[in-house]
Formats: C-alpha cells, sequence, structure tokens
C-alpha cells in the first residue's frame, strides 16, 4: 500500500465559455484564480485555475473552456459531483447567495452525517458544499465572501460507477481506507489527509457511461509532496498493471496520467513548484502565462482569447 498521497491536488473540467467560468468562480463562489494561461495540447483554449490565495494543493478547481462545447451528458466512468468544504453554519448564506445568482439544481440533505448544499454549475456541473468543523485551511477572502462562510478547499469528490470494486481496490491500494457505507455510496477517507482527502463512490450499474462535454470532469489530480514520491508512486502503479505516462512538467507541478478501471483519468500531480514560480504571490492569475513551447503564439493568443473580464 502506498503512503506517498495526501488527498486531492486538483480536480479539472470543461466548460463552454471562458468569462462565464471565471466570473462563477471568482464572483459566486469567491475563489481566487491564481492562474490563467494555455491548454498545453490546444493553445487557443485556456487553462484557468480558482483556489486559495496561492493555489494550495487541494483547494484548486481548473478548467478548459472550449468556446460553444456541447453540454456532456452525465453518467458512470465520471466525476459526478465535486465537492467543496464550509464552515459549520454557512450553508444558509450559501443557499439564499447561490438562490439570489439564479443557479439551479439547489437541494439542502444530509449525507453521511454532515450538512450539504448540491447544486449545479454554469455548464451543469455538479457541485455541493458540505459543512466543515474545525477545517483550518485559510480561504480567500479578497472575494467578497467573509472567513465565517468562505470556501476553504475541496471536502472530496463523488464517482459514479456501473461497478466501483475494482476502483475501491486501487484507491485502497493508494492509501484511502473504507470509512462508512449509506445507501450505495461507499466513502473511502486518507488518514493524515490534506483536508481534501474523501472519496464517494456511487454504484449505478444500470445507467450508461457519461459522454464528456462542458460541465464534465476531465480528470482528478492526487497531490504527493515532490517527484521523488512521484517516481515511487508512478513505479508501483506499473508494477500493478496500470498504463500510467511519463513524467509531464506542467510548469506549475509534475503530473502522471493513468486511467482507472471505472474509466475515470486519475492523475498525481506534485505540490512543487507551486504557481508562484513565475509570477508574485499578490499578482497570482493576473497575466497571461504561456508554456515555453507556446510562447512564440503570445501576440496572436492575446488577440484570440476571450477577455475574461467584461
Amino acid at each position: 500500500m502506498l503512503d506517498q498521497i495526501k488527498g486531492l491536488h486538483h480536480v479539472t473540467s470543461m466548460a463552454q465559455d471562458a468569462r462565464t467560468n471565471n466570473q462563477f468562480f471568482t464572483n459566486a463562489l469567491g475563489l481566487r484564480r491564481v492562474e490563467k494561461t494555455v491548454n498545453f495540447d490546444a493553445p487557443d483554449v485556456y487553462h484557468l485555475y480558482y483556489g486559495d490565495e496561492i493555489g494550495t494543493p487541494g483547494s484548486v478547481m481548473t478548467y478548459f473552456p472550449f468556446p460553444k462545447m456541447a453540454q456532456g451528458r452525465p453518467g458512470t466512468g465520471e466525476v459526478g459531483t465535486t465537492v467543496f468544504s464550509v464552515p459549520q453554519g454557512s450553508l444558509g448564506f450559501w443557499s439564499d447567495r447561490l438562490a439570489a445568482l439564479g443557479l439551479g439544481g439547489l437541494k439542502a440533505e444530509v449525507s453521511f452525517g454532515e450538512k450539504r448544499l448540491n447544486f449545479s454549475g454554469p455548464d451543469g456541473d455538479g457541485f455541493a458544499l458540505v459543512e466543515v468543523r474545525d477545517d483550518a485551511r485559510q480561504p480567500w477572502t479578497q472575494g467578497g465572501i467573509s472567513e465565517d462562510h468562505a470556501i476553504r478547499g475541496f471536502h472530496s469528490v463523488a464517482m459514479r460507477l456501473r461497478d466501483e470494486g475494482a476502483t475501491a481496490e486501487l484507491l485502497k491500494f493508494m492509501g484511502y481506507e473504507v470509512a462508512e457505507e449509506r445507501d450505495g455510496v461507499k466513502r473511502l477517507i486518507m488518514p493524515s489527509g490534506n483536508g481534501a482527502h474523501r472519496i464517494d463512490l456511487e454504484t449505478m450499474p444500470n445507467i450508461a457511461r457519461a459522454l464528456p462535454g462542458a460541465g464534465s470532469v476531465h480528470h482528478v489530480a492526487f497531490a504527493v509532496e515532490n517527484r521523488e514520491k512521484q517516481l515511487e508512486v508512478r513505479k508501483a502503479l506499473m508494477d500493478t498493471g496500470y498504463q500510467v505516462t511519463p513524467v509531464i512538467d506542467r510548469d506549475y507541478f509534475w503530473a502522471i496520467y493513468f486511467r482507472t478501471p471505472g474509466g475515470v483519468l486519475f492523475e498525481v500531480a506534485t505540490n512543487e513548484p507551486g504557481f508562484d514560480r513565475d509570477e508574485d504571490t499578490a499578482h497570482l492569475g493576473e497575466a497571461l502565462k504561456l508554456p515555453q513551447q507556446h510562447a512564440h503564439l503570445r501576440a496572436l493568443l492575446e488577440q484570440h482569447l476571450q477577455p475574461l473580464e467584461a
């Protein structure tokens, strides 16, 4: 069993409009845009990162906004819900706020003994807020939301699977433990995790596979401290039979990817070097940062990419 993984690092999804996406995360949810760059494989598409003040692993939601992309069809083999942690007693504030902004899918419930508010993003993305007692992670409070209510980072992700067996075994190999099972949902937790250390597996044997599109999660990334620990994880996964990519330099972290038995794409990402490697913390996410291989396209991209602020 591995002990290098500490919980979630980031979740990456797809959207159909960059400006709408930016406004939703920075205004409605009050997160900080910590990076404005482009898709390594499609530089005419933004890659936008949102999180806490410095983009701490476990707080970072990222997006590829493909202009006019068709909406995805929910189903199995994907992350169905991305869940954020908020302070106890704050869901009333959030319910009023999200309703006033006209967001859909608002539904309050109790799950695993936790108060929870489900809601939909601009592209039908599945989100939820869960009240967590004593989450010590520092929130970003300059987005218009006070510390009493502000998002602390991820709480969990929920994966929809036709059969959770092989994915549960993989997560246990990665260091997660089964905490409990209720109403067809198995919760796994990472002991001594980073706060974003819960995974829910929802078994839906009769539901068709998801069709990816806007509002779909592209992949979920798990955090390791450094490149040395990442290589240990890569070797262990390959020795177990997984097809794992070589290490890829993503400028702000190093990444490896592999497909899970249930169909979800997993990444293992390093906590180093972080988003302040090429930008002062006070100005994170302001300037368009380009990977070295796309630097020669700057003039063209600045003309082509949609301005994020209206």
